[in-house]
C-alpha cells in the first residue's frame, strides 16, 4: 500500500484545509476503533470523530481523513494508531463517582481488616481507570480502612495517554468535587502558581497504586486474581457480544466469593452467569 506523501511540512497544514469526514470515511474509524478496541461506535458519533481526529490528521499535513486510514493501516505505524486509539476513547470521570460503591468497598475493607491475619494483600482492580480518579479513589478508602493491613490497587486502561496523567496524579479541582474533606486534606495538594485551580495526589498514595495499559477486547495477561474488581461506565459502548467476552476474561481474574462492579447504567442480564447479582450494579462470583 502507498502511502500518500505531503506536500505540507508536519504540523503546517491549516484546519480550514481538511476536507469534511464523509460517511465512507466515518464507516472505516468504526470498523478502525471495534477492531482495535471492541467499541462500537454510534451512527451519531460522526461529528465527535470528526473533531477529535482532525488536528492529528493536519499534523500529518493530509487534507483529508482517508489518507490519515491509510496511514494507520500500514505497518509500521503502531504509535499513531495508539495515538487514534487514544482519542476515539471516551474517558471522562472523577474522583469518587458513585459514591455508593465506594461505601460498599469500605465495607469490604473493614470486614477484611477485622478477620485479620491475611497471608495476602486485599487486591482490587480498576479495570477501566482512565486518567485514574477511579483508581486513586479506591486507594484512599484502603488506606483509610485497612490501618497498616496490605493491599494493591491496579489501574489499566487501553490509552496510554490517560495512562500518563493517572501516573502524574495532577487534576483540576473540578475532579475532586466529590472526595470527603477529610481525604481531600489528607491526599491531596492544592497547587500553587502554574499549576493554581488544580491539586497533586500525594506521592505516598501514588507510590501505591500501579498503573499499566491493557486492552480488555483481546485475552489478558496474568494479573493475578483480584478480591474485588471496579469495570465501571465502559460497557456501554460494546456491542452484547464484546460485552460477554470482556466479563468473561474480566471475571476469570476474580477471587471466589470477590465482588464485581459496574456503572450504574449497565447490567450483566442475559450476558453471563458467572457472577450472581447482590444488588443494583453489584456482583458477586460464587464460592
Amino acid at each position: 500500500m502507498s502511502i500518500p506523501t505531503s506536500p505540507h511540512p508536519p504540523g503546517a497544514l491549516p484546519l480550514s484545509a481538511l476536507a469534511p469526514l464523509s460517511d465512507a470515511e466515518f464507516a472505516q474509524f468504526r470498523r478502525f476503533i471495534f477492531e482495535h478496541a471492541g467499541i462500537t461506535l454510534a451512527a451519531a458519533k460522526k461529528a465527535l470523530v470528526s473533531g477529535r481526529l482532525a488536528r492529528r490528521v493536519a499534523l500529518h499535513g493530509f487534507d483529508h481523513y482517508g489518507a490519515y486510514l491509510q496511514l494507520l493501516a500500514a505497518p509500521g505505524h503502531a504509535d499513531e494508531v495508539q495515538a487514534a486509539v487514544d482519542l476515539l476513547t471516551t474517558n471522562e470521570t472523577y474522583f469518587f463517582r458513585e459514591a455508593q460503591h465506594f461505601d460498599f468497598l469500605r465495607e469490604q475493607a473493614l470486614a477484611w481488616r477485622e478477620t485479620g491475619g491475611h497471608s495476602r494483600p486485599l487486591r482490587v482492580w480498576s479495570a477501566a481507570s482512565s486518567s485514574g480518579e477511579e483508581a486513586y479513589s479506591i486507594a484512599m478508602v484502603l488506606a483509610d480502612c485497612l490501618d497498616g493491613a496490605p493491599w494493591e490497587v491496579l489501574g489499566t486502561d487501553i490509552s496510554t495517554k490517560v495512562l500518563h496523567e493517572a501516573v502524574r496524579g495532577l487534576y483540576p479541582m473540578s475532579r475532586g468535587r466529590h472526595l470527603p474533606p477529610a481525604y481531600l486534606q489528607r491526599w491531596c495538594l492544592k497547587g500553587t502558581g502554574e499549576h493554581e485551580g488544580r491539586f497533586l495526589v500525594d506521592r505516598s498514595l501514588r507510590a501505591r497504586v500501579r498503573f499499566g495499559q491493557l486492552n480488555l477486547y483481546v485475552p489478558l495477561p496474568d494479573v493475578g486474581r483480584f478480591d474485588l474488581i471496579f469495570l465501571r461506565n465502559v460497557m456501554i459502548y460494546f456491542s452484547d457480544d464484546t460485552k460477554r467476552q470482556v466479563i468473561s476474561r474480566v471475571v476469570s481474574a476474580l477471587q471466589e466469593g470477590g465482588h464485581f462492579l459496574i456503572g450504574h447504567s449497565e447490567s450483566l442480564n442475559g450476558l453471563t452467569d458467572q457472577v450472581r447479582p447482590l444488588g443494583p450494579s453489584i456482583y458477586r462470583k460464587p464460592s
